[in-house]
């Protein structure tokens, strides 16, 4: 059994979900997204206080598994339709620059040439002071997926933590050369 599966899910106010077979559309503030649910795994209902409960059909150990998973992805949408999904990221490194054309991001990260990344379709980013990028969407695989790729683009080196990195991480650092 999951734990996490059998708690209902609050909808608040200013959304509105609407459950047609197999499909969840939910519309908020930030948008609308429309989530795909397995009728023969689990059934969806509204309660009177305005949850979302999530059941199961046919209890075993596969189903009781995709449970709490299935409850937090829907969740996940929920939040995300209401108030948004949100990451910043922090470039760490003398001369270390971005700038927003369009949808490019535009990066100087130390190399020879400046290094450009193109903004897909569903995200919001903003550059604050040249040294802060925030990236904010609906959909939280894509927010974290795009936060990913633009760290790839100058992982930290663990000498003097140069590079992108998320607000708020913990870089391991090592001691340099000894005399």
């Amino acid at each position: 059994m999951s734990k996490l599966g059998k708690k209902p899910i609050n909808i608040p106010k200013e959304t509105k979900v609407k459950i047609e077979s197999g499909k969840l559309i939910l519309t908020g503030p930030k948008g609308s997204s429309e989530l795909t649910v397995n009728d023969k795994i689990f059934s969806t209902s509204i309660s009177q206080d305005n949850n979302l409960i999530l059941k199961l059909v046919k209890k075993n150990d596969s189903s009781s598994a995709l449970w709490g998973t299935t409850r937090s992805v829907i969740n996940s949408a929920i939040i995300g339709v209401t108030t948004g999904h949100e990451k910043t990221l922090e470039l760490n490194g003398v001369g270390f620059r971005a700038s927003l054309k369009e949808n490019l991001l535009n990066l100087q990260l130390g190399f020879s040439h400046d290094t450009s990344y193109k903004i897909p379709e569903g995200i919001k980013l903003s550059v604050e002071k040249s040294t802060i990028i925030k990236i904010s969407g609906i959909d939280k695989g894509l927010v974290g997926k795009v936060a990913s790729e633009i760290k790839q683009l100058k992982p930290v080196e663990p000498y003097k933590a140069k590079g992108i990195i998320e607000k708020g991480q913990y870089i391991l650092r090592k001691e340099g050369k000894k005399k």
